[in-house]
């Protein structure tokens, strides 16, 4: 009798034809791409659970800007009609912004407060936005007894403040104030560029790209822009040089100071005589 050879090896050769399980990717993948989680309610439920709420978020938008203000906003989301697609702003595009923006608006209570250029000429932009998330917490309709902020630090708010770093990218309340916040700030400084025109606000919004920057150089700083960023110094230094400051250097000093001393002491000499 003569035996099939190839039958003894069933095992052997289906392993050689058939793929690995562990080899097959799911349909729909795309390599290196990293999937990144939007930010979800989970510790705005938390907090229901233990029977804390209203829970607000808030956020900012504009402290990198040259121009414009600072823009807040505050939040706080209805667990029962939390719209879709909420995310942080900067994943968003304008469009998507826009129609969230509208959703948002409809559906949660909302409150926004602006830092004008000169408070944060006069506070610095750290304060200026600090002052602006504490407003639009105190102005929202209901005062929340939690409220998540993006970021380091916590506002000094009546009720307890929790500070989330990349909180607009992992706190669904958080993340539905930045989109109110960029909104807002987007279409004030649209009505700006109709003010100020030949700066291009309503396309780079205030930043410094170099359209802005080559703008500044041309027509010099408008009243809209920062004082004290260095780009806007330089161009009041072209423009208008009476409005700085001369630099006093560590020499210039000590002169001054040694003509006074100078000038104190011959004035006690000649009172001693």
């Amino acid at each position: 009798m003569i035996r099939d050879k190839s039958a003894s090896k069933p095992a052997k050769d289906a392993a050689k034809k058939e793929p690995k399980a562990a080899a097959k990717e799911p349909k729909g993948t795309v390599k290196g791409v990293i999937a990144i989680a939007p930010p979800s309610f989970r510790r705005e439920r938390a907090l229901i659970k233990r029977g804390v709420w209203p829970v607000a978020g808030c956020d900012e938008a504009g402290r990198g800007p040259l121009a414009g203000p600072v823009v807040a906003a505050a939040v706080i989301l209805d667990p029962n009609r939390i719209p879709r697609g909420i995310d942080d702003s900067k994943r968003l595009t304008a469009e998507e912004r826009e129609k969230l923006f509208d959703k948002i608006c409809a559906t949660a209570q909302v409150s926004v407060a602006v830092a004008s250029p000169a408070r944060i000429d006069r506070d610095n932009i750290l304060r200026a936005s600090l002052w602006a998330l504490k407003r639009a917490v105190v102005a929202l309709p209901e005062a929340p007894r939690h409220v998540f902020v993006d970021g380091r630090d916590k506002l000094d708010t009546s009720c307890d403040c929790e500070a989330v770093i990349g909180g607009d990218g992992l706190v669904l309340s958080i993340a539905a104030a930045s989109i109110v916040a960029k909104v807002t700030r987007d279409r004030l400084m649209c009505a700006l560029a109709g003010d100020c025109p030949g700066y291009g606000f309503e396309q780079h919004k205030g930043y410094a790209v170099p359209e802005h920057l080559d703008a500044l150089d041309r027509l010099g700083p408008s009243i809209h822009h920062r004082s004290f960023f260095a780009p806007v110094v330089a161009a009041r230094e072209k423009h208008m040089p009476w409005t700085v400051e001369p630099k006093r250097d560590l020499f210039t000093a000590v002169d001054e100071v040694v003509v006074q001393v100078e000038a104190e002491v011959q004035v006690d000499v000649s009172t001693n005589l």
